[in-house]
């Protein structure tokens, strides 16, 4: 009687192994190896930043999500009005899902556009700017959204801005007739606030 009392605990604890053994063996078989970096990973992303009244976001909309930009502004020789100048061209920048530029979620460039890895983007253009408080750095924009398309997560944008600026400011010397159609890239960081309507 003892022997099937010891048997039945031993056949219940290798029963209770195998189930777990099982249940664990799903769950590595339905979470993706790598999944694909997540916009607003924290509650904080979706802050709002404390901005100029200027830069202020009409009221009923909302952050959709926020990222990172690192990049270059691009900047061209013109002859302009008033003389050889640096003009600025374009934007060519990654787009990251937090502070330490790991996680790319995007891409921004010429329109200025942002486009999401999964291929949603939105065109926006600028409404107002401040020069940023960072000497040296590119200004502070509040920029509205002329056309978005997805699906993703810049299907719905309203308005986007970009703060916390740092560098990507046009050069200030060598723009004459010898350089005419010369390119500077400068490097510049930014965060960009994406949001869409309530």
């Amino acid at each position: 009687m003892k022997t099937i009392k010891i048997n039945e605990l031993a056949i219940i604890a290798l029963f209770t192994v195998v189930m777990m053994f099982t249940a664990c063996r799903k769950n590595e078989t339905v979470i993706p190896s790598a999944p694909e970096p997540a916009l607003n990973a924290n509650t904080n992303d979706r802050k709002v930043p404390t901005v100029p009244s200027i830069l202020e976001v009409p009221d009923g909309n909302k952050i959709c999500f926020h990222t990172y930009a690192y990049g270059v502004q691009i900047y061209v020789v013109t002859l302009t009005s008033t003389g050889y100048a640096w003009v600025f061209s374009a934007p060519e920048a990654n787009l990251y899902s937090n502070e330490g530029l790991t996680g790319q979620v995007g891409t921004h460039y010429a329109g200025p556009t942002w486009e999401s890895n999964s291929g949603s983007a939105v065109v926006g253009t600028r409404l107002q700017g401040v020069a940023s408080p960072v000497a040296g750095a590119i200004p502070w924009l509040l920029l509205g959204a002329v056309s978005s398309h997805g699906p993703g997560v810049f299907k719905d944008v309203t308005y986007i801005q970009r703060v916390n600026t740092s560098g990507g400011v046009a050069p200030t010397t060598g723009a004459d007739a010898s350089t005419l159609g010369q390119i500077a890239r400068v490097p510049y960081t930014a965060e960009y606030y994406f949001y869409c309507a309530d």
